[in-house]
């Protein structure tokens, strides 16, 4: 299976009962043989026959209706939320964007849709689940990056589950701890997620989630493994040299 997760399929066939997909990353070509090829056909807004035009609302056929960051349409007074009018096509979004259209229309509120932080999860098996940046996402706005990874091989939960395929990845800010996005790839993705989305909403920083005393044993224990690495990136030579004089004096 290709390690790319930015890889873009070009081509799926059959060659002698193995269904092979040719996947193209950058200028690199590669051929993968899979078990089952899916195709997702995608969604359409069903925005016909609601005489939005009568409305001052505008919409595509394609993207639905237009709203602003504010969640309202082109008629000031009517607001729109769901899939019909996000990009983020998840039924936990629908529930956010509802929630920002009662604040903003009843109760004069000015929440944006983008100040929200929205993780997602893809319930195969082992489960992705991402919040936040990519790591070319974070490059493309000018953002250095720093990566701690946990395979989740390492972690005793995973091991004694015998769901030891997949890891941890979390991304901060280069000489910050600050939380820029996470993935996670396990059996238990989905809920993994919420920990590190919680940490990016609340502005605690992957040093903090270090000091936070997991269950154990736990495949959660990942995200905490990950922060001990952060932390041990803040052991620098100088402080390495100080720990060291400081033992030799109580030796």
């Amino acid at each position: 299976m290709s390690s790319d997760c930015h890889a873009r399929a070009v081509n799926v066939r059959v060659e002698d009962g193995q269904k092979l997909v040719d996947l193209v990353s950058d200028d690199h070509k590669s051929t993968v043989a899979v078990d089952a090829i899916l195709t997702g056909t995608g969604r359409l807004p069903n925005v016909e026959g609601l005489n939005l035009e009568a409305a001052g609302v505008r919409y595509g056929a394609n993207d639905g209706i237009r709203v602003n960051d504010f969640l309202q349409t082109s008629n000031r007074r009517i607001y729109a939320a769901g899939d019909v009018c996000l990009e983020h096509k998840f039924t936990h979004t629908a529930d956010a964007s509802a929630r920002i259209v009662i604040r903003n229309a009843l109760f004069f509120g000015r929440q944006r849709l983008s100040a929200l932080t929205i993780p997602w999860c893809t319930y195969t098996d082992p489960e992705i689940a991402h919040v936040g940046l990519h790591v070319r996402q974070a490059h493309n706005q000018g953002i250095s990056v720093k990566t701690f990874t946990i395979p989740l091989h390492d972690v005793d939960r995973a091991i004694a589950d015998g769901e030891e395929a997949g890891f941890v990845k979390i991304h901060v800010k280069e000489g910050t701890d600050r939380i820029l996005g996470a993935t996670i790839v396990a059996h238990h993705a989905g809920e993994m997620i919420n920990e590190v989305t919680l940490a990016m909403v609340a502005g605690i920083g992957l040093r903090t989630l270090a000091n936070v005393i997991h269950t154990y044993p736990t495949q959660g224990e990942a995200i905490k493994k990950a922060a001990d690495a952060y932390n041990r990136t803040r052991l620098t030579p100088f402080r390495k040299r100080l720990l060291r004089t400081w033992l030799r004096v109580w030796a």
